[in-house]
């Protein structure tokens, strides 16, 4: 496939070089100094099939509008832009386009939130127990509380009738889920749901060891999308 690179930063990287080895091409990548590249005459020149985009949270929902403009199907992976999510995924039905969103392109991690969901009902019978999360990434990382965590903290909230929203920190008020954040060396990303009561401890977590299992699902979903239409996730990727 012809794919486009929105956002050349450690993932738009990596995308590049483990597409390269699968064959695939990338004859248009846009960063920071090009963004006026993103048009319909520069997207068609390049023959693009797909855009893969990891920006920035100001970015991202602009980038995305600009390939469904176009006709070209987008997956992103940023993330710290949910509140525009609706207005994108409206958008993408009106224009009977393709756009794929995941917060987590790792397998492992969307395997978590299956089972998060079922936990978090399971949990939601038994009131002596409390809540929290724990995400911790590497320095770089621009957004808190990560996407994973939120979507993790989201599910819960879904999922257990004492949980109304989350908040950022270590905080116990009541009906809320505490996402602690840290940000620290270089690390991959590290998620943990906590379960605690005066007995025990219940934990559910996710430690991800190298950047390759996000760059894998993002082409995999790369390749899901071409010639659909519709808003998808990982859940339709991996059939969950």
């Amino acid at each position: 496939m012809n794919i486009a690179i929105i956002g050349y930063g450690r993932m738009g990287r990596a995308i590049e070089s483990a597409g390269s080895v699968q064959g695939h091409r990338f004859p248009l990548i846009i960063d920071v100094d090009n963004r006026k590249d993103l048009s319909g005459s520069r997207l068609k020149e390049a023959s693009v099939d797909v855009a893969i985009e990891f920006s920035s949270p100001d970015s991202a929902p602009d980038n995305i509008l600009a390939c469904l403009d176009q006709g070209v199907p987008v997956v992103s992976g940023t993330t710290g832009w949910n509140d525009r999510f609706e207005e994108i995924a409206h958008y993408c039905r009106d224009k009977q386009g393709a756009f794929f969103y995941a917060s987590n392109f790792s397998i492992g991690v969307n395997i978590l939130f299956t089972l998060n969901e079922r936990l978090a009902k399971i949990m939601d019978r038994f009131p002596q127990y409390s809540v929290a999360l724990k995400e911790v990434h590497h320095i770089h990382k621009l957004d808190a509380p990560s996407g994973t965590a939120i979507t993790l903290a989201e599910q819960i909230i879904r999922q257990h009738g004492r949980m109304h929203q989350w908040q950022a920190g270590t905080g116990t008020e009541e009906g809320s889920v505490p996402i602690e954040s840290i940000r620290e060396g270089e690390v991959k990303g590290e998620h943990t749901v906590r379960y605690e009561s005066d007995a025990d401890i219940l934990t559910l977590g996710h430690t991800a060891k190298t950047r390759d299992a996000f760059v894998a699902g993002a082409l995999l979903a790369a390749e899901f999308i071409r010639g659909k239409t519709g808003v998808f996730g990982m859940k339709d990727l991996l059939n969950l």
